[in-house]
């Protein structure tokens, strides 16, 4: 496919559709364009050397396996017929439909989407941009943060985290998913970690603080050191941050040319060059309608680069996850070939591991469900996770949330020794349903004794029934619903 032609003396390109970005968007809808389209003309436009797999980089850091195991293969695109074209846009005209490139070239496009992802925030905190001040997205920010970890042959083998002390110190500001794999990497490596939080509890966009116990608990015990209801205050020194400023006088000091701080504080839509061009956007990202449609004609969106709603109660909500971009992604393309489709909202199911126990989340906490002024309650279930008698059988425990009056369900956790993000998918699926208590405790569901507790009970069922009683007793069901 020669996408090429001469004008004057500077080549110039086109292609009928051009996807800007080359993450789990990109390359969904790419792929879709080509096998419903194989005569179509698509060009991917990724500056990147490489796609990664994001999620994976905790565990190339910690040494699990290489960090070029996270490398995604080009083929994935070329392989179905598209060109990939290693350069940046620096700028978009809407009126000419071209993208003017960072080595002087004009790319034009008939269709463009636009799937930029998004970029790690560094907000405006004093000493933010020092040297040593690190953010995690990218292998270059890998591989930064690697050179600064001792060698994995330098670790002893063990328990995870159960190594000798390296004298390297790491101050790691957010305790989300991101920020807690990125410590645990840390330890296992032997550095000494603090973990800064300015919630009461670790993982607040995922959990309720009755949620979090045990997780928090884990993390002390492989080392971490945790700051919680603490806030960042700034970073001092000269080039490097020597000196980490921390709510209510704390402060912890690092060594140049050898300690660092990384900041795990949420990601920012990477839309600068199409924001400038005129679309229309938000804080959270570009703005898009149901089809992935932005504001100019021919243009779409997907993915972390999009601002979108809730699929729970239709409100403006965030949700930069790979598990949202892809579904975006394939809205835009088939809206692209004229096929029917459209996107519900995020539900934002997620999962993490700490130590030999998984957490996981989907839909709203009870706290931020209240925030956003909803109604609710919730029930907890708990089991082991084979029948006891098995080996190796261990808890799970499972919190609900509610809807006071419909019982629907809005919001599902999940923390425990095996099958926990199955769990918590289920529970997804009961949301975006619409499905209430009374449905949910019908949930009909296997046993067996190395993969379940007892055929008696279900820990989602349990904590469903509850539910079930409470909206019974308060006379506040609806829907038809009969309240004794």
């Amino acid at each position: 496919m020669n996408l090429s032609v001469c004008c004057g003396e500077r080549e110039e390109l086109k292609a009928e559709v051009v996807v800007v970005g080359g993450g789990p968007a990109g390359i969904q809808a790419t792929r879709m364009l080509k096998e419903r389209r194989p005569d179509l003309e698509v060009a991917v436009l990724r500056p990147e050397p490489h796609s990664m797999v994001y999620c994976a980089l905790p565990y190339a850091m910690e040494g699990l396996f290489p960090l070029e195991r996270t490398f995604k293969k080009d083929e994935l695109v070329t392989g179905v017929g598209a060109r990939l074209i290693r350069q940046r846009a620096i700028s978009l005209d809407l009126e000419s439909r071209s993208l003017l490139l960072e080595d002087g070239r004009t790319l034009r496009f008939g269709k463009l989407l636009i799937a930029t992802g998004a970029i790690p925030l560094r907000p405006g905190f004093p000493g933010s941009d020092l040297g040593n001040v690190l953010t995690v997205k990218t292998a270059a920010d890998a591989e930064s943060i690697m050179a600064r970890l001792p060698r994995v042959d330098d670790c002893a083998e063990g328990e995870r985290g159960a190594v000798p002390e390296a004298g390297v110190r790491a101050v790691v500001v957010g305790s989300g998913a991101i920020g807690i794999e990125q410590a645990i990497a840390y330890r296992a490596r032997g550095v000494e970690v603090h973990l800064v939080e300015m919630r009461d509890h670790v993982l607040p966009h995922l959990l309720d603080s009755d949620m979090t116990r045990d997780l928090e608990e884990r993390l002390q015990e492989m080392g971490v050191e945790l700051h919680l209801s603490t806030s960042l205050e700034g970073l001092e020194g000269d080039g490097e941050a020597e000196r980490v400023r921390l709510s209510g006088g704390r402060e912890i000091e690092l060594e140049r040319g050898r300690d660092f701080a990384v900041l795990a504080m949420g990601m920012a839509p990477d839309i600068e060059v199409f924001a400038a061009a005129g679309l229309e956007v938000v804080a959270d990202g570009l703005v898009v309608d149901e089809r992935m449609r932005t504001s100019a004609s021919g243009v779409w969106a997907a993915g972390d680069c999009v601002a979108f709603l809730s699929g729970i109660d239709g409100k403006a909500l965030g949700g930069k996850l790979a598990t949202n971009a892809v579904p975006m992604a394939k809205v835009a393309a088939r809206d692209m070939l004229e096929m029917e489709a459209s996107y519900r909202g995020f539900f934002n199911g997620a999962a993490t591991v700490v130590g030999d126990l998984r957490a996981a989340g989907t839909g709203f906490t009870e706290a931020f469900a209240r925030s956003r002024g909803l109604e609710v309650f919730s029930t907890h279930g708990a089991t082991s996770t084979r029948f006891p008698m098995m080996p190796g059988a261990g808890d799970v425990r499972v919190k609900l949330v509610f809807e006071v009056g419909s019982g629907r369900l809005v919001g599902a956790q999940a923390v425990g020794a095996e099958a926990v993000a199955e769990r918590i998918d289920l529970c997804t699926f009961a949301i975006q349903k619409g499905a209430d208590a009374f449905e949910l405790a019908e949930l009909s569901y296997a046993a067996q004794p190395w993969q379940t507790f007892f055929p008696a009970r279900n820990a989602i069922v349990e904590a469903a029934s509850a539910a079930g009683d409470v909206l019974e007793g308060s006379g506040k069901a609806e829907g038809g619903r009969e309240v004794r």
